[in-house]
């Protein structure tokens, strides 16, 4: 079993920032992915953004330029970096974490998830 613990989350005015963390127990595999998804209360689920163990990285178009993924890979720890906070924002968000099988790469494991609101 994999425990994912997010952290960071809280309440910003519009054009704050806010910093997700996301701390995996272990490691699943040496090719994995791991992503940030938000949902907000009667929306259904968003990737907001996704890392590959290649380093590859990839952003849902709605944050594209206001958010950057990255991953620490000594301490194991997924972090979003959220700029330019929009009202729209405003959702919970959760890590997921999946290994690579034949090209794809399921989530299996998912956090918490850590609340964001952010005001106008």
């Amino acid at each position: 079993q994999v425990e994912l613990v997010e952290s960071g989350g809280g309440s910003v005015q519009s054009g704050g920032s806010l910093r997700l963390s996301c701390a995996a127990s272990r490691y699943i595999s040496t090719t994995y992915c791991m992503a940030w998804f938000r949902q907000a209360p009667g929306e259904g689920r968003e990737e907001v953004a996704k890392f590959d163990s290649d380093g590859t990285t990839t952003y849902a178009d709605s944050v594209k330029g206001r958010f950057t993924i990255s991953h620490d890979n000594a301490e194991n720890t997924l972090t979003l970096q959220m700029n330019s906070l929009k009202p729209e924002d405003t959702a919970k968000y959760y890590c997921a974490l999946g290994a690579y099988y034949y090209h794809k790469c399921p989530y299996e494991y998912y956090g918490q998830g850590t609340q964001v609101t952010v005001s106008s």
